[in-house]
């Protein structure tokens, strides 16, 4: 099985970082990563998502043509997720909308953390737009730009713990609002002992599943 996790941003590091945590989710299926080159470096906010569609609906043809089994959309703001969806037959999948839910699989009320309040609006719309809005806490912004975070620095990694610390006295799972997080997810667990939900490992076992269902 080939799953192709299309990263809105221009930050090949940050497709890197994501295959690798999807990789290690689906060790069976094939990851690959594509990066949307041109589009800004990082998706904060509307503007940002706006300036990096016609990328993504690009590479969404070519993961197509190139044989993929499903595509994830690696980034919390699900960019173009509809519009993905529209184009192609393939499943498509968002890592905000995986994890959501994932969330809602394990029976969790969840919060969200993300980096910038910039986002947030985008993550609200996104969460009562697919209905998950009776099992969402709260949406709140670290403060810590999407580069600082996938970085993962100890300061980065300390606030973040106290972020999601913070975030789950009001819910029983946190979802990593950031493609950037995935990454440390088992550190921030360590950190916080916190129920953790990461879109790109959810959205790995979600994919494998909707690509077998169509298959079946």
């Amino acid at each position: 099985m080939k799953i192709a996790y299309i990263n809105p941003n221009s930050t090949a590091a940050m497709t890197e970082g994501i295959v690798a945590v999807a990789a290690a989710a689906l060790p069976a299926a094939r990851i690959i990563g594509i990066t949307n080159i041109g589009a800004p470096s990082a998706i904060q906010g509307p503007e940002d998502g706006a300036a990096a569609l016609p990328g993504v609906l690009r590479l969404v043809a070519e993961a197509e043509a190139d044989g993929a089994d499903a595509i994830v959309i690696g980034c919390f703001d699900d960019t173009g997720l509809a519009e993905a969806q529209s184009i192609t037959d393939l499943p498509v999948l968002g890592i905000g909308q995986s994890a959501y839910v994932m969330a809602g699989l394990m029976g969790r009320r969840f919060s969200v953390v993300t980096s910038l309040a910039v986002s947030i609006p985008v993550i609200t719309e996104n969460i009562a737009a697919g209905g998950y809005a009776p099992n969402c806490a709260g949406v709140y912004a670290s403060d810590l730009p999407v580069l600082t975070i996938d970085e993962g620095a100890e300061p980065t990694r300390a606030h973040l713990a106290a972020c999601l610390t913070e975030a789950a006295k009001t819910s029983g799972a946190v979802v990593l609002g950031c493609a950037g997080m995935a990454g440390l997810r088992a550190d921030l667990v360590r950190r916080t002992g916190v129920l953790l939900i990461d879109g790109v490992a959810a959205s790995a076992h979600l994919a494998a599943a909707a690509a077998g269902y169509r298959r079946a």
